[in-house]
Formats: structure tokens, sequence, C-alpha cells
């Protein structure tokens, strides 16, 4: 028996080496192209096989030739550039999408007169008495150079109230129907952490800022699930048309999470999203939200049968750069040089009631993601990561820096060290806001804060890693603006100057794709998923039409998408472009 079962074992080892070098055929193959794969060694490779929606062998087109079948479909690149799905680590996908299916957009105005003009068509078609809502406006792009404000709206809007979100969701401007729902005037008090912009009689402009938003906002009856849904929907296919197939969604709220379930359950969403849910300022409700979001699955675990997961939470430190209420050491500035005198900002949540809900949630094992855009915000947001983290040692919970906008040098210091030590303290940054309110940027934060903004070059030399994104709807949501914009710095308009930022934070764009790629995945928890094209993973990938590494950077913002494939499904083709798709068999 011994003998018969050793030379088995000799003819089976003898067996193995032909048996291994039959390679199964392939789903789908995509050669004669440029693959940037992002594995460590940033290989540039010419075809991939995919097979039940991962990776199966990347190499030459000779390669990957091998795993050639009679079913197998062939994508012949024709010399494009094929890049890993790109992941945006921080966009408001449900309600931004909401705002662009239902509401007026008002994100490429350029005066006060075409938001009014805007606000007057849409109000032509609503009865009375029903919301009027609109987003994206921004006063650095508006040739007035000021805010809209009530007065500029009541004329064209005397039946309806109206709500119009600025651009960083952190202000908005109600019309004079809605400062009466909301009861509103001279004597009303600003809220804590809100504040209401008046004029020299002290009668509201119709402008509200951080929790002063919420007099009006509370007012606006609630979007049906299919509203949202469809709102969710709306992302997914730009961001499909965008070679996009993963993001982070924070901040959502009860309704917005039975959406995505909704479209989970119904194989509808195609992409990796992870989103958080929102804490607000009082610790009752941390604890309430603590409890229920531990009973879902923790990350990388999905829900629904689907790629959606319930990564964590987020909590809001501060307010907005572009409205002057972030908290900062020093005073704000106003228009570069003037100094806004006595207003630095100030956290919207108690800091001590931060800490508390901190440990709350570390200690029930969240992911915890916490928005801070001032220096000083930023110091305490991870002076407490670093405080919690040495109580309670748990690594991998990956807490990080939504923004991040303006680090100090000891905030570099302790990101370094957690990322080191815990897995913890990562930026989750948008190369896009120097670009899109870039131009609001310069002049609030002065020509010496505004050189610190983003400082990529420094993260690096540090080894700090950090997630691109785009805050969508702050900024556009196609990832190429944040590639193009990490690398340049340019602003929009250029109302300080071309380079208002400097270039000594600059980075390249292998940097640059990285934070939208491999370190976007880690963020998701997608690490051993997503973000690169290797054996095993998830077979998520972008194909270009031009070389990202090689085209000068300026065209970078140009980059067009011309196939976009999610799990080995193509899940956006441009039918225009010149890569061949060979019909399924």
């Amino acid at each position: 028996m011994r003998i018969r079962w050793l030379l088995t074992l000799v003819m089976v080892s003898f067996a193995w080496p032909a048996a291994a070098a039959i390679k199964p055929p392939a789903d789908l193959v995509l050669w004669h192209g440029r693959i940037i794969t992002m594995d460590p060694a940033d290989s540039v490779v010419e075809a991939v096989a995919v097979g039940s929606g991962r990776i199966l062998a990347v190499g030459s087109d000779r390669d990957i030739a091998r795993f050639l079948g009679p079913h197998t479909r062939r994508v012949d690149l024709k010399g494009h550039t094929v890049t890993p799905g790109l992941i945006d680590t921080h966009a408001h996908i449900s309600s931004g999408g909401l705002g662009a299916v239902y509401s007026v957009d008002l994100s490429d105005a350029t005066s006060i007169e075409e938001v009014v003009r805007r606000v007057a068509a849409r109000a032509k078609t609503l009865n009375a008495g029903e919301w009027l809502t609109g987003s994206g406006w921004d006063e650095g792009k508006l040739r007035d150079g000021r805010y809209v404000e009530a007065r500029d709206l009541d004329a064209v809007t005397p039946r309806n109230p109206v709500w119009l979100e600025h651009t960083t969701g952190h202000y908005g401007v109600a019309n004079s129907r809605a400062l009466e729902l909301a009861k509103l005037g001279s004597s009303s008090r600003d809220p804590v952490a809100g504040t209401i912009e008046r004029r020299p009689d002290g009668s509201p402009t119709g402008v509200l800022k951080e929790g002063a938003q919420d007099l009006v906002t509370t007012l606006i009856p609630e979007p049906t699930r299919d509203m949202r849904e469809q709102g969710i929907l709306a992302s997914l296919a730009l961001m499909h048309r965008e070679g996009m197939t993963g993001v982070k969604d924070p901040a959502i709220e009860s309704g917005d999470w039975d959406a995505y379930v909704a479209l989970a359950a119904a194989g509808r969403l195609k992409a990796h999203v992870c989103v958080l849910w929102h804490s607000d300022a009082r610790l009752e409700h941390a604890e309430a939200l603590a409890a229920r979001v531990r009973q879902l699955p923790k990350p990388p675990a999905t829900v629904a049968g689907a790629d959606l997961m319930s990564c964590g939470i987020k909590i809001f430190m501060d307010g907005s750069g572009g409205g002057r209420t972030a908290w900062m050491y020093d005073d704000w500035n106003r228009g570069r040089s003037d100094v806004d005198r006595g207003n630095h900002g100030y956290p919207l949540v108690d800091p001590d009631v931060f800490v508390a809900e901190m440990k709350l949630f570390h200690g029930a094992g969240l992911h915890v993601g916490t928005h801070a855009i001032g220096d000083r915000a930023i110091d305490w947001v991870v002076d407490t990561y670093a405080s919690v983290l040495a109580d309670t040692p748990t690594v991998g919970l990956r807490h990080s820096i939504i923004h991040a906008n303006v680090p100090s040098d000891h905030a570099i210091d302790q990101m370094a060290r957690l990322q080191r030590e815990f897995d913890a303290g990562f930026p989750e940054s948008q190369g896009g806001f120097t670009w899109w309110i870039g131009d609001n940027y310069a002049g609030n934060f002065g020509a010496a804060r505004s050189l610190r903004l983003n400082p990529f070059r420094t993260y690096l030399a540090r080894g700090i890693r950090w997630g691109g994104g785009s805050d969508y709807d702050v900024t556009p949501l196609p990832a190429r603006f944040g590639l193009w914009a990490t690398v340049v710095r340019e602003p929009l308009l250029g109302t300080y100057g071309t380079h208002p930022f400097g270039l000594t934070e600059s980075v390249d764009v292998h940097a640059a794709l990285r934070s939208y790629t491999t370190w976007a995945a880690h963020q998701l928890f997608l690490d051993h998923e997503t973000g690169a094209i290797e054996v095993g993973k998830s077979a998520d990938m972008a194909v270009w039409d031009r070389d990202v590494y090689r085209v000068p950077a300026a065209m970078l913002r140009d980059m067009h998408c011309e196939l976009t494939m999610y799990r080995g499904e193509i899940v956006y083709r441009d039918q225009r472009s010149p890569v061949t798709v060979s019909a399924q068999r």
C-alpha cells in the first residue's frame, strides 16, 4: 500500500506542471493597449484577462492570448490606456444626485442676474406654495462678487418659498417667503454654531450659514425613496461615464440608506459604495447611532448581498473655507489681503462632546471620518484620535480627517505617526478645491495660508497616504478634474493670479493617480479587492483616450473615458470610440 501511494504521488508531481500550464478560457480579454496596473511596481502591461468578474492575468499580448477561448470577448484597445476604475473617497452622490435631478443647477452661473433668471424659469413651473430649491452658486464665480440675497429673489418668487444652497453646502440663501415660514426676522438670534447674515439694520439678508441653515431646510418636504433612488442612479451613471467604479458617500441619513439597500437588492448598484452615517452634535444622538450601526456588517462585509458597505460615521468638527466658518487659530481673510477681524470661525460640535463621541464610536469598533478644514480644527481632531488610540489601541479602523485643508506641522506629524502605528489618521482631500472654489479659497485663506492648502508633496515626503475625492456636489464629480488639479493647483478664474496656492505642494500624476486608486481603495476597506489591476482583484477598469503618464499635465483635465468596466461587466461604452468590443457568442 505504501509503495502504491508513493508511486501515485510521483505521478501526480510529474503531471502538475503540465496541468498548471493549462489556462481556463477568459470571459473577456483587453489587449493591444497600455494598462497602468497600479501594482506596487507601477507596472504597465499590454493586456489583461478577466473571468467571473475578476482579473485572471496581466501581461503581454502573447501572455494573455493563452486565455482566449471560443466564447471569450475581445476588447481591442488600439493602443489606448487603461487604469483601474477611479475611486472617490468623499462624494455626496446620494444628495448630490438628488439635487442634480430635482433642483435648479446654479454651478455655472456667472452673475446674480443669471441666478435670478434660472430661478424665475423654475418658479413658473410650480404651484403656489411649493418649495423651489437650487444649488451650486458661488460668489467667487459671480461677476457681482457678493452673496445672492433674498431681495434678489423676491420679485420672481412671490408665491413660493426658495432655498438655494451654496456650492460648499455650508451656507445658502432663502427668499423672504421662506424666511417668513421660518419666523426669522431682525429679533432672531443666531443659533449655536450658526450665523444669520444681516443688513446694517439687523434684518436678515437671507444668507444662513452652518447650523442656521436648519431653520429653513427642516421646512422643506423630505424627498420620497423613489426620488432618492433616481438621484443615486443619476450619480452612478455619471461615475460610469467618467471611469469611476467606487465611492465613499459621507453623512447619509436613514432615507439615503433605505434607497441604497433597495438598489443593491435589485442588482442596480453597480459600484463599490461605502457610506458614512451622519452624527450630529448631540451625544445622545451619537449613542443611538452607534447602537444602530453596530448591528450592520462591518467593512469589508457588504449589505444586501451586493457592494454596499456601512463603513462608519461622519462627524463635523468645523465649518467651511468658503463661508469663513472653519475653525482657525488666526482670523480669516476677506479678499486676499484684508482681514476679517474677529472671525476665526467656530467648531460645529462642542470640542469636549467631540472627544466623547470619538471615544464612543472608536470603542464600538467603528470607523470615523471627521470633517476638519481649519488648522485649529484639524489639530483637535488628530490629537483626539491619538488620545483614543492610546487608551484603546486598535489597528485598522482607518479614522480619517475629511478635507484637512491647512494642517499645521503638528497635525502632519500626528498623521504620519497614526498611519505608521495604527493605520489611522488619513487625510481624505480634494485636489479640486484649488480649482472649482479656488478663487473663493484664495481670498479667504490669504496669501500665506493658501500655500499650505492640500500639502500633498509634504505628505509624500513624510510617508503619508491620502484619499482623493471631489466632495461632490461641492465640486464636479469627475475624478479627472481632481487628478489634474492635484498636479497643477490652478484656480478656475485666476482672480488672484494663476498660482495663488503655489506649486511647492504639487505632486506628479503617478502620486495623484494613486490617491484615486490604491490609496482610495484602502479608505473604502477594499485594498484587497480593487484599486489595482492585479490577479484576483475585481475587474474594475477604465479605458481613456490618452496616456495619463505621458501627456502634459494640462491635458489631464480633458481626459475622455472610452469604456468603463465594473466586476468584468461593461457598464459604459462610448459608441464613437475606436476601441472595439467583439460580440457576445
